[in-house]
């Protein structure tokens, strides 16, 4: 095997290159965990744009003009951070050293607000190169509203390198082919074809035309046959940055584990270290002098950190040029470091509107569309849409354009029927900064959406998630399109706040919790008309920023039961009260819309609506499992253990048992009667 293949490097670039090699192999073979072959093998790549053409500061990772940069094949973690540690981002070498281990800075798989210098968090494939479209849109729509003649202040690329997974994923078709329909002309991406997953060749399993398939997506494709020739790799990135009218794909032939004489191009060097021996013949045949692990020669080190001065000019002169704008637009800049800053706008609540009984009976989703266009008149940065579901989803901004090829300032997104790539989008929107991005969709297909969902919650992100359908209650569409199991779901994800309102009032208050809340919230509204509950003698319906609320108390002395439910099913927990009342059964009625609100509430509040020697029931026409914590040994849990079924909503309530009526006989049981 010739070690001296990387064409065109000179001895030091050649130095640069191995340098990321031998680190990843080093790293991996410590921690007897990880995937050292993509890195190796994708190390020119990697030099050629981090050290001539990322737009990077890595003394200011934060820098809002910089490039970014989507590691989607996440499994390559230790490529991203020998090239965060070498050109001079806040990690050490000894960070490297502690590659995988408790508590390290350097974990399997890339974490954003882990490790500085990593954009989001990659690993599950073909996520990162969804992010990487919602980066994009973030850029273009950014730039659209605020550069002026002479004044281009927001210009800058997103790349992302995506592996054989990454295509295969059904995420990366859908991410695509928005991305080519929305002529994303400064999202540039490489696909590493080494023909090698896990279990073997990728011919066991794949056959694609990956070149056709992207071209007719509407991108631009280049291949470079040679992974490790450096001019070959220079040209097409030059060729894909003078491509302004599409986005870009580089196809580069790499081979997994470079450089190693016996696991090069083999299945072994995928996920799992080389081992001690073949390390050490690896580094021989790459011509490397130094045996001892984690050696980085200070030539190498040196020629990497003009990283470090390069990046800090480029941001000096990004910061004269802003200085040049506000001094020239100082609205525009104002508004711009608001954003920057996610602050919101002061006031921004000030439209929010006053339901009222006079209002009648309300789909929660028909109230959302009034409270987010409310919204959107004093938040500029909130910008979102639907997969092609608009209409039913009550979730477009009235007045605004469309966002798309031709019209950047747009805040309505037409997502297609792709909620993969929305949910993946969304995440990208919001890590890019200066947007409050939503998504909608019937509740059912955020399983489509999960592990976007996931990794924004992992995250901690700030995206909005409308969903509606939420129930039973959507009637004639059958079990197929209603939730059952679904709410469950969504609130065993750690971090996500999930917000299901029992009225327009409540709704006013679930959009103000999703605007104030910095991580991600799920609304959950309903299809059905639900009527409006009259609050005149009971707690606010702000008590929904607590997750729960006694929204009527028991008359006179303390409760004998307390009736709890979430949604459309609060009336029916609402009537069952009043029937119990009338048999002169003293009842509190918590309305609970976010049971992981309430769970961050102090102890004192919870156990002062629900008292501990009170038995409970909790309604809710979906799963039950959310709700046992909160009804103790002694309660009841009224949901759905089967599907549901098609029909007008109403008998579909009465079909399955959740009915006032069943509400009170399970409390005259519990209270011995």
């Amino acid at each position: 095997m010739n070690s001296t293949a990387t064409t065109g490097a000179t001895r030091l670039e050649t130095l640069c290159i191995d340098t990321i090699r031998t680190l990843a192999m080093d790293a991996v073979q410590k921690a007897d965990s990880g995937h050292p072959g993509t890195p190796m093998a994708l190390a020119p790549l990697a030099y050629v744009l981090w050290t001539r053409h990322l737009r990077h500061d890595p003394k200011d990772p934060r820098w809002f003009d910089r490039d970014r940069f989507v590691l989607s094949a996440g499994h390559a973690s230790m490529l991203l951070y020998a090239l965060l540690f070498l050109s001079g981002y806040d990690l050490t070498l000894e960070d490297l050293e502690q590659f995988r281990q408790w508590e390290s800075r350097t974990p399997g798989h890339p974490e954003y607000g882990h490790t500085p210098g990593v954009e989001t968090t990659t690993g599950p494939l073909g996520q990162g190169l969804g992010n990487s479209i919602g980066f994009a849109i973030a850029e273009a729509h950014l730039a659209a509203l605020f550069n002026r003649p002479g004044h281009a202040i927001i210009d800058h690329h997103t790349w992302f390198i995506a592996s054989d997974g990454d295509l295969m994923e059904g995420v990366s078709h859908e991410a695509a082919s928005l991305a080519g329909h929305l002529r994303l002309g400064k999202l540039i991406g490489f696909y590493d074809d080494n023909q090698i997953t896990i279990e073997g060749a990728t011919d066991l399993a794949y056959s694609d035309d990956a070149a056709g398939r992207f071209q007719s997506y509407g991108w631009h494709v280049q291949r470079v046959d040679d992974g490790n020739e450096l001019d070959a790799i220079e040209s097409a990135i030059q060729a894909a940055k003078e491509e302004t009218e599409r986005p870009s794909l580089i196809i580069v032939r790499t081979h997994i584990a470079w450089g190693s004489p016996n696991k090069q191009d083999t299945a072994e060097a995928h996920g799992a270290p080389l081992g001690a021996a073949e390390v050490l013949a690896t580094k021989r045949n790459l011509g490397w002098q130094w045996q001892e692990p984690f050696t980085v020669p200070e030539e190498a080190l040196s020629e990497w950190r003009k990283c470090v001065p390069s990046g800090e000019l480029m941001r000096n002169v990004w910061q004269e040029r802003f200085d040049a704008y506000r001094a020239a637009y100082p609205g525009e800049a104002a508004e711009l470091e608001r954003r920057i800053r996610a602050d919101l706008p002061e006031n921004w609540d000030a439209d929010l509107p006053v339901f009222t009984a006079q209002n009648g009976t309300v789909a929660t989703r028909s109230a959302s569309e009034k409270v987010l266009n409310a919204i959107a008149k004093r938040v500029p940065e909130l910008m979102g849409g639907s997969a092609d579901l608009a209409p039913s989803t009550r979730t477009e901004i009235k007045g605004s354009p469309s966002f798309s090829a031709q019209e950047r300032t747009g805040r309505n997104l037409h997502f297609g029927i792709r909620e993969h790539a929305m949910g993946a989008a969304l995440s990208g929107m919001s890590l890019h900064g200066g947007i409050i991005p939503y998504g909608a969709t019937f509740l059912i297909f955020s399983d489509y959406m999960r592990p976007s969902i996931r990794l924004a919650s992992m995250m901690g992100r700030h995206v909005i998630y409308v969903f509606t359908h939420d129930s039973i209650g959507l009637g004639e569409d059958g079990p197929t399109h209603q939730p059952i199991e679904t709410l469950a779901a969504l609130r065993a994800i750690p971090g996500l706040i999930v917000i299901r309102p029992a009225d327009s009032a409540e709704t006013v208050e679930a959009w103000r919790a999703a605007i104030l809340q910095r991580g991600p919230v799920a609304l959950a509204l309903t299809r059905q008309k639900v009527a409006f509950l009259d609050r005149s003698h009971y707690e606010s319906q702000a008590g929904l920023a607590r997750g729960a609320y006694i929204l009527r108390d028991a008359r006179g002395d303390a409760p004998q039961i307390v009736l709890m439910a979430s949604g459309s099913e609060v009336q029916i927990a609402a009537e069952a009260q009043s029937r119990l009342e009338s048999d002169g059964v003293r009842v509190r009625l918590v309305s609970a819309p976010s049971l992981e609100l309430f769970a961050q509430q102090p102890a004192s509040y919870r156990d002062h609506l629900l008292p501990r020697a009170v038995p409970r029931i909790a309604v809710e026409a979906a799963s039950p499992l959310s709700w046992y914590r909160w009804v103790g040994e002694r309660g009841v849990v009224l949901g759905l253990e089967r599907f549901g079924a098609s029909a007008p909503y109403e008998r579909i309530y009465q079909g399955l048992g959740l009915t006032p009526g069943r509400v009170v006989d399970e409390a005259r049981t519990l209270l011995g009667g």
